[in-house]
């Protein structure tokens, strides 16, 4: 099959995937002999007469989803071929589709995980020679042995038993954020439509039936641990003690990998046949008429494209044929880890737009868990000036709805949020009266209002706040300690140490950094907890965005 068609078929099954919801072929009617049947010497003869363009001098940035940084050897492997600069950027799906809302001035090109986020978000038609590089389903991986317990091996699994398992208090999972994360989309939109019983057609009558509601909530509230990144997610999973996470097909491969060289259990992958969906993995070409930008754009595609390379990329586990996936590559899609490379994958329909974006929007504000949110805010005396106005202005963005709304990051029914202010002391804690837009407003107003102080002390205030999220009922929240600051502490770590060591609780702390802060101190707080460290040093309200995005 040349370059040209098989494009050509890796769009259209892209279509089929997302748009129609329709079942791919099985794979043995492909228009000319099947990748398996070809020898390996007749494969390094057909690579070795394919050209590659070259582009020498060539750039692009390409906006890109997390799950790619899977993919950066190949990349670079890519650039060194082609001879084009390639700069990658990682970011979640809600963002890349406001970018392409606002026109993506910065980027060359998009690469989401789906197709949905460039249909939604290219209002402005400026994307061209979109092709999926690969696909991967969204299925959920689950402790081996919790998954025989469940009886689950060897057994199609619907997402009403996944339910089940969760009323009985038998199972939790971690997942990424539906209004952050494709990943996360991708699940909560195959629930709904199994909780409903059908395939297709989703409307927003449908989100306000009292039987889907009440499902949904309770699926819902099984989710421990929550992402605005897939990849993330799955390095969060490694490193804790949880039972399950949904996540890409890939991305499960690549745990079960690092869990077995490891001498851990794996994953055993869950591919509920009632809700399933499909990335596919596009990219696509911002169109600003800059013709050199398109001619290095298209020789990066093309290689990315070549069997050569299709061979690579499906080796990290993603698939590149509806049909199955080749010889050479069957040993990386075990089916000990219940991985099936043979039945046909039929996902779920795609809503329309609007309808997609109301379900994210009850998602966000009634149906997850909600969130119990402490904020630690540095007022210290260098925070004087921009430092000030630029937190303040971040604040804002989380604690005003109207502004929240345009990013799905608005509060959720029951959601708690509290502000420490600190410098190298606690200042003062303040909280909202309730989740109401009124009563965020007036702690934002505080926040607003408050004034700087003297010097800095993260660990004093990263304490304080695990002081006062231990306080709550735990089991009923989504928790995170969000702290920024933009000096270093004189207070000793070992004094936080000593608290945290105190609750053993399961609270990440998130941080983002500022000005001249300590990113290793910042680092220990997000080693022992389970939590991140942001650079807030170019743009802080977007950074406060991103971290929202993880509870």
């Amino acid at each position: 099959m040349s370059k040209q068609m098989k494009r050509i078929f890796l769009g259209i099954l892209a279509g089929m995937l997302l748009l129609t919801g329709c079942g791919a072929d099985s794979g043995t009617g492909r228009e000319e002999e099947p990748r398996e049947s070809q020898n390996t010497e007749e494969k390094a003869e057909e690579q070795e007469k394919q050209e590659i363009t070259r582009v020498p001098g060539g750039q692009i940035r390409i906006l890109s989803g997390s799950e790619n940084q899977e993919l950066e050897t190949i990349i670079q492997e890519c650039s060194e071929a082609t001879g084009v600069e390639i700069q990658m950027e990682y970011k979640g799906s809600v963002d890349i589709m406001r970018e392409l809302e606002n026109g993506a001035p910065d980027y060359d090109a998009v690469w989401p995980a789906s197709s949905i986020w460039v249909s939604m978000g290219d209002t402005g038609h400026l994307i061209k020679h979109s092709q999926s590089i690969s696909m991967t389903p969204v299925v959920f991986g689950i402790r081996e042995s919790l998954a025989e317990k469940l009886g689950f091996v060897g057994e199609k699994v619907s997402v009403n038993d996944i339910l089940t398992a969760i009323r009985d208090g038998e199972m939790s999972f971690c997942m990424t954020s539906a209004t952050q994360s494709n990943s996360g989309a991708s699940a909560y939109i195959g629930f709904l439509y199994a909780l409903l019983g059908k395939q297709e057609g989703l409307t927003a009558e449908d989100l306000q039936k009292p039987d889907l509601q009440a499902d949904i909530r309770e699926l819902l509230s099984g989710v421990e641990r929550s992402s605005g990144s897939s990849d993330w997610l799955k390095d969060m999973f490694l490193e804790g003690d949880y039972d399950a996470m949904v996540n890409y097909e890939c991305l499960i491969i690549d745990a079960n990998q690092q869990l077995e060289e490891e001498g851990k259990e794996p994953l055993y992958v869950v591919y509920p046949y009632d809700g399933l969906s499909i990335a596919d993995s596009p990219l696509g070409y911002v169109d600003h008429g800059d013709a050199e930008k398109e001619e290095a754009f298209l020789a990066v595609q093309e290689y990315l494209l070549s069997d050569k390379t299709q061979a690579e990329i499906e080796a990290t586990g993603r698939r590149i044929n509806a049909g199955g996936v080749s010889k050479e590559n069957q040993d990386v899609f075990n089916s000990d880890w219940g991985i099936d490379t043979e039945r046909i994958l039929s996902p779920i329909q795609m809503p329309e737009a609007a309808v997609l974006t109301e379900a994210l929007n009850v998602y966000q504000t009634s149906f997850k868990k909600p969130s119990l949110n402490i904020y630690c805010l540095d007022f210290s005396g260098s925070m004087s000036g921009t430092g000030e106005e630029q937190l303040k202005e971040a604040m804002s963005q989380i604690l005003l709805q109207e502004n929240a709304r345009k990013n799905f990051l608005q509060a959720n029914a029951g959601e708690v949020n509290e502000v420490v202010f600190f410098d190298d002391t606690i200042l003062d804690v303040q909280a909202a009266a309730d989740d109401s837009d009124e009563a965020l407003a007036e702690l934002n107003q505080k926040v607003a209002d408050f004034q700087i102080a003297g010097g800095t002390d993260i660990y004093r205030a990263a304490a304080e706040a695990l002081e006062i999220a231990s306080g709550y009922d735990l089991t009923n929240y989504t928790p995170a300690i969000i702290l920024m600051t933009d000096g270093r502490s004189n207070y000793h770590y070992s004094n936080f140490e000593e608290v945290w060591n105190r609750y053993e609780e399961d609270i990440p702390i998130f941080s983002i950094t500022f000005g001249d802060a300590d990113p290793g101190q910042l680092e220990e707080l997000a080693k022992i907890s389970g939590g991140r460290v942001f650079d807030g040093t170019k743009d802080l309200t977007a950074a406060f965005r991103s971290v929202k995005g993880y509870n």
